[in-house]
């Protein structure tokens, strides 16, 4: 049987100078799929103004892309809360240089419309489909009819502001899920394979999920969705199937090295974040990752494959990865990676989702589904 071996990662942000050394340790896996997905977190541009609404992330180089070309990452989901913070400019400029390098992306461009639509990758003779959705705000950085910014699924605040990252986010709004559901529909009489990317959940806290985010990340299965990749909190969360198919509730970051996140800044907001974040949540980012300084659990990652046969079955599994100082993500090996696969099954059953079936292939965890979804 001839199978597609497809391969995923979580947030990605390379803004600080050599980016092939950054995404090495994950290129050395990457480069082994027959197609890899990451989520593009902020914008590639030197010019745009500062959104306001949300603690602005900095763009970084447009020359780092062709790293992610490089480790052979071909398809790039961009709708979260961060791509449009460099304005309609440097949304432009990001789609313009992933289109020059041969990416496909989708999640973010000029108009809700385009914004929303999937990005088609022909992989084998198979139509692989990606639909990329931000699910936590800030609503500034939403695409509208006439308006640059990302695809987005509305989720309800518990005090009715409005949808912004920090928020106690708790429903997902049913015309917003519906919205959703059609595109995917429509995505799926047009692929042979429907993946769809959900930037949601609860930073910086260990296993936590909102109430939101299974209710919509099933409904995405129910709507013909092959798999969900969810991103965004920056720490590793569950993995569940439903109707048979794998929902990763978060893979953590994919490659995240940035200055933009050290109280030791001249930017008063970001300054102001990274000492506000580390109160909010209850933890002290390891001195050993100036630059990744996020929740220690956080140096436990995954990279998530998908074995599609020719008969359309999915088989799931992860690539346990762990982080280096001062932030490099690495393949996972021995009983590094043995303690990796059981945190995730750990953080998972915490979550109040079902305790993982799974085996090992070489290094990568291969899962079963037993039903229960």
């Amino acid at each position: 049987m001839n199978r597609l071996d497809v391969m995923m990662l979580g947030d990605i942000i390379l803004d600080v100078p050599d980016p092939d050394h950054w995404i090495g340790g994950v290129a050395a896996v990457t480069r082994e799929a027959d197609l890899a997905i990451g989520h593009l977190e902020v914008p590639h541009t030197r010019r745009g103004e500062e959104l306001s609404g949300d603690v602005p992330a900095p763009g970084a180089d447009p020359a780092h892309l062709a790293a992610i070309a490089r480790a052979n990452v071909r398809l790039l989901s961009t709708a979260g809360n961060h791509i449009a913070d460099c304005g309609a400019i440097g949304i432009a400029d990001t789609i313009a240089e992933l289109d020059r390098l041969g990416i496909a992306h989708a999640g973010a461009d000029r108009n809700r419309a385009t914004a929303e639509a999937p990005a088609i990758v022909i992989c084998d003779g198979r139509r692989i489909a990606l639909l990329s959705y931000n699910c936590v705000g800030p609503e500034i950085a939403w695409a509208g009819d006439d308006r640059a910014g990302c695809a987005f699924v509305r989720v309800a605040t518990a005090d009715g502001s409005p949808t912004r990252p920090q928020a106690d986010l708790t429903e997902a709004d049913p015309a917003s899920v519906a919205r959703m559901q059609a595109a995917i529909a429509a995505a799926r009489r047009d692929a042979d394979i429907v993946l769809v990317a959900l930037h949601k959940g609860i930073t910086h806290r260990p296993a936590a999920l909102a109430p939101y985010e299974r209710p919509l990340a099933r409904a995405a299965i129910d709507a013909g969705a092959d798999a969900v990749i969810g991103h965004h909190a920056h720490i590793a969360r569950g993995i569940e199937f439903h109707r048979g198919r794998p929902i990763f509730h978060g893979l953590g970051n994919g490659v995240v090295v940035t200055h933009a996140l050290s109280p030791a800044q001249d930017h008063p907001a970001r300054a102001e974040w990274a000492e506000r974040r580390q109160r909010m949540f209850g933890f002290e980012p390891d001195p050993a990752y100036p630059l990744a300084p996020f929740h220690p659990e956080a140096v436990n990652g995954l990279i998530a494959r998908l074995r599609i046969g020719d008969d359309g079955r999915i088989e799931a599994g992860f690539r346990p990865m762990w982080s280096a100082p001062p932030g490099r993500p690495e393949p996972a090996t021995g009983p590094r990676a043995e303690a990796v696969a059981r945190y995730i099954d750990a953080i998972g059953i915490a979550a109040g989702l079902p305790e993982l079936a799974y085996t090992w292939a070489d290094d990568w965890v291969v899962l079963t589904d037993d039903g229960s979804g």
